[in-house]
């Protein structure tokens, strides 16, 4: 934060009443289990009122509210080998974030150590948990009625709404939010005058009015920002494109850190990628071109699927491309929710939902569940094998490998093929057979028994099934996914 954010921060925070939950005011205090715990309650009593941050204000007297000064350092303090700020965010649980900051007012010295109001579970400082009743810090089990009351809280939460940047005057909004870009990916016609800009980004809920200024909300950051790193909690979710030279992590030919908002940046990303990737140079028509040996498209759905989905709660992880010599990994934070197996056939569910809506609006993504059946579809249609997901304890990892010969595939290729094929064809309307899975493979009609033999192994994983089990005859034998 700027010096004359974190002053108008002080004085916001001196103005509240004395006996506030979420703002703790000290004047020398320089313990570090204190000060853990302190941070513990502050997180629970801000996530209880609502409040985006908890604060622990170092320089102001606690029952006056005058500006004292304090001599407390805790950005050079440590705690045996560790920094303190390091040791109170590892003893904290589960892992928040916590920013300290340290300035000169009025020729006197602030620090002010602000604590994000916890998600999902009460935090804890080493296994205890805390929370402010009046001025008071006390255990949390203590008082179960507040502590059910923050898991009700914590389900309202919506990362969108949430305030990137507070207090903001109007001119700033207007520089650091893309707005000729807003009207004119959302096709609306750009007002010719300020108060209409803003009054436009008021109702599409991008900013909100406050009394004095404007706040920037996550929605309007992480989609529209000129520049993402202004924004501290939203620069760590910029998208991140790494290329490999090989198929390992071992040696980085280049990266590159996304700097624009989501849908401002998306297409300058897509093509970027397109420009990077290998590709082959073909004859069409006597003209020469060169074709990506990867399906654009399909690139495109996947990328746009790791920005909707992502798990913004995780912290310190982004969507991330990562470009190997034989495959692309597209990956975000977070588990999906829905079964990876279903992802074909669902209607897709997101975390994000004001997000997935704003890119649908803006033409970024496709509408619900026809994304990854793009993808499907365009690797069977260059002859690639079938993307593979993974999901790890906190990531969805989705893998678009490059041209793969049906001999050089392994059995578990093979049979993910042909289960996403099955797939792909229930969603159509259609089967399964033995001749469109040949058609799949570039299998040629005398070695169907090759084809059989990939059909019998995906039965045997439980991934298809007859879709006539009475039906002797695998001649016409058609097929379907198991949860058709």
């Amino acid at each position: 934060m700027k010096q004359q954010e974190l002053e108008i921060l002080l004085k916001d925070l001196q103005a509240l009443p004395k006996e506030c939950e979420w703002v703790e005011f000290k004047v020398n205090n320089s313990n570090p289990q204190e000060i853990g715990e302190y941070l513990s309650a502050l997180s629970n009593s801000a996530c209880y009122h609502k409040q985006q941050y908890g604060y622990l204000v170092y320089g102001v007297e606690d029952t006056t509210h005058r500006f004292v000064g304090t001599i407390f350092r805790p950005l050079t303090e440590k705690k045996g080998n560790q920094e303190l700020e390091n040791w109170l965010a590892t003893q904290l649980n589960p892992r928040i974030d916590l920013n300290i900051f340290e300035f000169d007012f009025g020729q006197m010295h602030f620090a002010i150590l602000r604590v994000e109001a916890t998600r999902n579970v009460p935090v804890n400082f080493r296994g205890d948990f805390f929370i402010r009743i009046g001025s008071y810090k006390k255990k949390l089990d203590e008082f179960p009625e507040r502590e059910r009351k923050i898991w009700i809280i914590e389900k309202q939460l919506v990362f969108e709404n949430e305030i990137a940047k507070e207090n903001v005057h109007e001119d700033d909004v207007l520089t650091l939010i893309d707005y000729p870009s807003f009207f004119e990916l959302l096709k609306l016609p750009l007002p010719d005058n300020r108060d209409a800009i803003i009054e436009r980004l008021i109702q599409e809920k991008i900013i909100a009015k406050t009394s004095k200024g404007f706040n920037i909300r996550n929605i309007g950051a992480i989609l529209f920002a000129k520049d993402i790193e202004v924004f501290d909690f939203i620069a760590r979710k910029a998208i991140r494109v790494i290329f490999y030279d090989g198929n390992n992590r071992i040696k980085t030919k280049k990266e590159q850190l996304g700097k624009k908002g989501y849908a401002i940046g998306f297409e300058g990303l897509v093509k970027y990628l397109e420009d990077q990737l290998p590709s082959n140079e073909i004859i069409d028509k006597a003209l020469r071109k060169r074709v990506s040996l990867y399906p654009i498209l399909a690139l495109r759905e996947l990328v746009a699927n790791a920005i909707i989905h992502q798990d913004f709660s995780i912290k310190g992880s982004s969507p991330m491309v990562e470009v190997f010599d034989n495959r692309i990994e597209i990956t975000n934070p977070g588990k999906p929710l829905i079964d990876p197996l279903r992802f074909v056939d669902h209607n897709p569910e997101s975390r994000n939902e004001i997000l997935a809506r704003f890119m649908r609006r803006v033409n970024i993504c496709e509408e619900r569940g026809s994304g990854i059946d793009k993808v499907v579809f365009e690797c069977e249609f260059n002859q690639l094998p079938a993307p593979e997901i993974i999901v790890g304890d906190n990531y969805t990892r989705v893998i678009l490998y490059n041209h793969k010969g049906f001999k050089n595939m392994d059995k578990q290729d093979k049979i993910r093929a042909c289960y996403l094929h099955a797939c792909l064809k229930c969603v159509s309307g259609e089967y399964m057979t033995n001749q469109s899975l040949r058609e799949r493979f570039g299998i040629e009609e005398h070695n169907y028994s090759i084809a059989s033999r990939v059909i019998a192994d995906t039965k045997d994983a439980k991934l298809i099934k007859d879709f006539d089990p009475e039906n002797k005859s695998r001649t016409y034998a058609k097929y379907v996914p198991y949860w058709h």
